[in-house]
């Protein structure tokens, strides 16, 4: 039994997630770009002799102690500069967290432009210091590195302009347009890489009945447990489906990814005409990524949260922003306006010959129009303005609805918004303005049919 390549590359990919998501890695490469830049400049500088040019003395016409005052200066000025930094990240951290959720950490944890700023002060405090140990005074024996020295005041002054833009890039982005717009536009890049078909035909997809009549051709049933309690954030489906093919078996999926699981709760069910010792069973949960926290690999509904948590907090009374919450809806809408024309995975795998061999929980439409919508009507049931943006967006997606059960499910929700707004929203004028966009869609959906 082996892993399939594919799977190695969702490991990868699982393990890249965690290590750009964090402060550190893009800092520490910068730390050690900025000692092998030392090192080559201080080689360069006793490889060239230059001390008697003119070159030099334009450039750079200070003795040894000239030179230390000049890197002390600029390495305690970065260190400095470094800690105002990492202030404000942490404030704006910290105001983060408070108006748009927890959750939205991440984003601003792995923003390249933030980790470019602090690996830059600190890559150039590290600089300086290991140019700084290089000089030494002697009256024969003397060495100023003038091309390292040099090359540290062009890094300080490039340290000026990181930290303007710093400054500009923080404002920037904890404003919540732009916070919206950025979970946005990195779930509408997740999209392309999980559904990256469109709608062509009706296939045939297997009939429950079917699928119970496969299942009756296998004697035993054999049930694995999880070994531990996490998010499923990843499935190996092709490898899933080369064991069950080796072991002539079915495998049925009790979680999909961004499901929580468990431990010693089943999540596989096994059917066959064996039974299978502790190394089928570990080498099927090697198939399977658990881990402390959702990620974006595999789970489709991931930043669709991240839009919703921010639309929740946006209505409550502590923030009581109805603006950036209607901002939500309108990102949402289009992304369920992309997602009519996508085809979503099947839950039915099959092997080289036809036969069915995996069964996945996996996501539809359903589930994503009722991730992204049903959480903020429920908090938004008495916001006339949340309600009719809600309908608004509903008739969008309606119009451009390819399938029953996509009609299906808009409809399920215009008629909750509708009754939501005869029960919350005492005013009539207000009630007659929303239902006025219900009866739009409803008029919609009847062309559709």
């Amino acid at each position: 039994m082996r892993i399939g390549f594919k799977f190695i590359k969702t490991r990868l990919s699982n393990s890249w997630e965690a290590i750009h998501t964090s402060f550190w890695f893009i800092p520490s490469l910068m730390l050690l770009s900025a000692i092998v830049a030392a090192l080559l400049m201080i080689a360069l500088d006793k490889t060239i002799d230059i001390d008697s040019s003119s070159v030099s003395r334009i450039l750079f016409d200070v003795g040894p102690e000239g030179a230390r005052s000049v890197l002390a200066t600029i390495a305690g000025s970065m260190v400095t500069v470094a800690g105002v930094a990492f202030s404000i990240t942490i404030v704006a951290l910290s105001l983060a967290s408070s108006q748009f959720g927890p959750r939205l950490l991440r984003n601003f944890m792995k923003d390249v432009g933030n980790q470019v700023a602090l690996g830059t002060f600190i890559a150039t405090f590290i600089y300086c210091l290991i140019v700084l140990r290089s000089i030494y005074a002697g009256e024969e024996n003397a060495f100023v590195p003038a091309l390292s020295v040099n090359f540290g005041v062009l890094l300080a002054i490039a340290n000026v302009g990181m930290f303007i833009y710093f400054i500009h890039h923080v404002a920037t982005s904890i404003q919540a347009d732009q916070v919206v717009a950025n979970v946005y536009y990195e779930l509408d890049n997740r999209i392309d890489l999980l559904f990256p078909n469109t709608i062509e035909a009706k296939e045939n997809e297997d009939k429950a009945s079917d699928v119970e009549n496969e299942k009756q051709k296998y004697t035993g049933t054999y049930t694995i447990n999880a070994h531990k309690s996490g998010y499923l954030q990843a499935i190996d489906r092709d490898g899933l489906v080369e064991v069950a093919q080796e072991n002539n078996c079915l495998i049925d999926c009790q979680y999909r990814p961004g499901d929580f699981i468990v431990q010693g709760n089943k999540f596989v069910t096994v059917e066959s005409m064996n039974q299978f010792d502790d190394d089928f069973q570990s080498h099927i949960e090697s198939l399977f990524i658990i881990g402390s926290k959702r990620t974006p690999e595999q789970d489709a509904e991931f930043a669709i949260h991240q839009l919703v948590e921010v639309a929740i907090r946006a209505l409550s009374p502590g923030i009581n922003d109805p603006y950036t919450a209607l901002t939500c809806i309108d990102h949402l809408g289009s992304i369920l306006c992309k997602l009519v024309n996508r085809k979503f995975p099947s839950p039915h795998l099959k092997d080289e010959e036809g036969r069915l061999r995996v069964i996945l929980k996996t996501t539809s439409f359903t589930t994503v129009t009722n991730t992204a919508f049903s959480q903020i009507r429920q908090y938004g049931n008495s916001h006339v303005s949340i309600l009719k943006r809600l309908l608004e967006n509903l008739i969008t997606i309606a119009t451009l609805a390819q399938q029953q059960e996509q009609s299906a499910v808009i409809q399920h929700h215009g008629e909750m918004i509708e009754r939501a707004v005869r029960e919350f929203v005492p005013e009539k004028d207000d009630q007659e303005e929303v239902i006025s966009h219900y009866r739009e869609l409803m008029h919609v959906l009847d062309q559709k049919n």
